[in-house]
């Protein structure tokens, strides 16, 4: 009896680690598949955009129909109101050079003085012509004065008077060119004094002091802006400038701008121009090279900001009674598409293609298709999105506060 006590005991160990070896393995199995179950449900939350909260929350923008004003911007070179070449009308050398470049002049103004020693002379020269001149008349008039009463007493015959009067004149002649000459010499000594012919700015000067200039030479001395009034010219294509005709009323172009709005400057650094200029020329030619007509507005620059030389970006408004504003920041580019996510009624949103104007309005676009009025896009957080998940709209801030 001891010996089966024993045996069962023995036993006993055996199939109790049989049956630990099955409920061990069973239950590896089972937690595994659990496992996975809630993994899969979690996965499919997930993808419907549920976290442990529910669907993510993104900022929603209500498609608008409101008015609007586009600017519509092009390039602009500017040159002042006048860029007048500083040339020398003489030959000679540069005795002083009076002021510096960018300096602000007069009109009238001394810029160069040249050293031309030859007019001097010149002036010298005519005015000791003058004075034997002025002998030899006086000499003539005395012989005519003489002949006179003898030819009316019949002493000597009228041709010696007549004579006499003909070498007067003769020497009246010399006389005024002697006179001349001194008037032409004073001029070329005046000519050593250049000046500015206008108030403005000097420009570049290439010269030095004791340079020789010249007339004919190819560089001047400098160039003097008058920049009180800036000129930005740009250009129109020619759909453009059919565009132009046919918005603006008047008979002519010139009374078609007339009716065009004020338009703006925006400088190099990306700040607007605190002045209003207006379009006030068109060229009368379209350039058969480029396709497009060079058109002028003119900007009073009395502060001398902007000077001849520069460029800017010129802006027109364009006033839009209605337009489908959209933000920018709600679209992003797909194979060349630009895309935003519309939100339906049940927060499932999917991705559509719209078409923009060219022209913005600082931060939106005008939609021209893709989206009408009513219409919910996602403004922003794109990158965490795709088809047919489900978000949490919440309002966007308004465009005016983004």
């Amino acid at each position: 009896m001891t010996n089966h006590m024993k045996a069962g005991r023995q036993a006993s160990p055996g199939t109790g680690g049989a049956l630990c070896l099955t409920g061990c393995f069973s239950a590896m199995y089972i937690i595994p598949a659990a496992l996975s179950l809630l993994l899969l449900g979690s996965c499919g939350q997930a993808e419907n955009g549920y976290a442990n909260n529910g669907p993510q929350e993104f900022p929603i923008y209500t498609i608008q129909q409101a008015p609007t004003t586009l600017k519509v911007q092009y390039p602009a070179s500017l040159e002042g109101q006048q860029n007048i070449e500083i040339r020398p009308k003489i030959d000679g050398y540069i005795r002083e050079i009076l002021v510096d470049e960018g300096a602000v002049v007069k009109k009238g103004q001394v810029l160069f003085v040249i050293d031309a020693p030859q007019y001097e002379q010149e002036v010298r020269t005519a005015t000791a012509a003058i004075q034997s001149a002025e002998a030899e008349v006086s000499a003539a008039k005395l012989q005519v004065s003489n002949l006179t009463p003898l030819v009316k007493k019949e002493i000597i015959t009228a041709t010696a008077l007549e004579a006499a009067q003909y070498n007067l004149k003769a020497k009246e002649a010399v006389l005024s060119q002697a006179r001349a000459s001194l008037a032409n010499a004073h001029t070329n000594i005046g000519y050593t004094r250049i000046v500015s012919p206008v108030d403005g700015v000097v420009g570049t000067i290439p010269n030095k002091i004791g340079s020789l200039v010249s007339p004919s030479a190819p560089q001047a001395l400098t160039m003097v802006s008058n920049i009180r009034n800036i000129y930005a010219y740009f250009s129109f294509d020619e759909k453009e400038f059919l565009a132009f005709t046919a918005k603006y009323k008047g008979q002519s172009i010139q009374e078609k701008l007339q009716q065009m709005p004020a338009v703006s400057l925006v400088l190099p650094d990306g700040t607007n121009y605190p002045e209003q200029g207006h379009v006030e020329t068109v060229n009368g030619m379209i350039d058969r090279s480029t396709g497009a007509i060079s058109f002028r507005a003119t900007f009073p620059n009395p502060a001398g900001i902007i000077r001849s030389g520069g460029s800017a970006t010129l802006e027109i408004p364009m006033n839009l009674s209605s337009a489908l504003l959209l933000p920018q920041k709600a679209t992003f580019e797909m194979q060349g598409r630009k895309m935003v996510y519309v939100v339906a009624a049940d927060g499932m949103v999917k991705s559509r293609e719209v078409h923009v104007m060219d022209i913005g309005t600082g931060d939106s676009y005008v939609v021209e298709s893709g989206l009408q009025a009513g219409d919910k896009v996602v403004a922003e957080g794109m990158g965490n999105l795709k088809d047919s998940l489900l978000i949490k709209p919440v309002p966007a801030k308004p465009l005016a506060q983004q």
